[in-house]
């Protein structure tokens, strides 16, 4: 939106009946910016899943409500919180919607809204990430050779898994760990219908050879994935470690790379974050 951003917003703000300050940030400078907004009890954030949980970082375990104008790339949190699309509707929820206390998951210290995940997916964002810088591509053109790159290496992890009933080995491409379950039914994969369940949800994807993965995640995004045929894990816990045998591991957070010291410790953290919601349904 260029220069337009700030104006436009302060349009959709107009008609909900309190002024706003709007601060346009490079992303290093949000954490202190929502320290500072968050004295006021809310806060109001305007990004993508990325932003969401940074600032989820910052307020989870507080009494300060976060408000989200969904203008990423995914918006995955926004879309499971009902959230309008409509930047005048987002910014009326904003301010004059229900708060509700969500979970969120928490891996060494380090919050995600979403997901965490280990593997092909990680491997891809650096690929794609890589592509933007180089070529001045946007995100989403970037994803499709990038995810051709990262089958090209198809890489499979050894990973020790220990959610408190004892250690299991697997061998996978990806281990994804959920902050609350998602589907996998048809038309409905990768959408949750609770973000209050205190549960982390954990999916290790069965380990197979190239043309078999690419057939999998085709099926995937048409919601014909199987179960007990696409999964070797299915679980949901509290609390997870996860030991590898390097010494670190680098995971995906909503999307965001990181690089963790192993083993990892997951831990979820039940209505942790107070979000501003459309509705009274109960759903969430």
């Amino acid at each position: 939106m260029g220069d337009a951003l700030a104006p436009t917003l302060e349009e959709a703000f107009a008609g909900t009946g309190k002024s706003v300050e709007i601060r346009a940030l490079d992303g290093k400078r949000l954490p202190d910016a929502i320290e500072v907004a968050a004295k006021a009890g809310e806060v109001v954030v305007a990004g993508g899943d990325g932003t969401a949980a940074g600032a989820a970082q910052i307020l989870a375990g507080s009494d300060t409500r976060l408000g989200l104008l969904p203008l990423g790339t995914l918006n995955h949190l926004a879309r499971d919180l009902n959230l309008p699309t409509d930047l005048e509707a987002a910014a009326d929820v904003a301010v004059n919607g229900r708060p509700l206390r969500i979970d969120v998951g928490e891996v060494n210290g380090q919050v995600f809204v979403n997901n965490a995940s280990i593997g092909l997916y990680p491997l891809m964002v650096r690929k794609r990430e890589g592509l933007r810088r180089a070529k001045g591509w946007p995100k989403w053109l970037s994803t499709v050779p990038a995810a051709l790159a990262a089958l090209e290496r198809l890489p499979h992890h050894r990973l020790r898994l220990d959610w408190g009933d004892g250690e299991r080995t697997v061998v996978t491409p990806l281990l994804f760990v959920g902050n609350n379950a998602y589907s996998l039914d048809r038309g409905e994969v990768g959408k949750r219908e609770r973000l209050t369940d205190g549960k982390l949800a954990v999916y290790a994807v069965a380990r197979r050879r190239r043309l078999a993965l690419i057939w999998f995640a085709l099926r995937a995004l048409a919601g014909r994935a199987e179960r007990d045929l696409d999964f070797e894990t299915l679980g949901e816990c509290e609390t997870l470690k996860v030991t590898s045998s390097s010494g670190s591991v680098e995971i995906a957070l909503d999307g965001e790379l990181r690089r963790m010291d192993a083993p990892l410790e997951f831990r979820i953290r039940p209505r942790a974050l107070t979000v501003l919601t459309p509705s009274e349904d109960g759903q969430l």
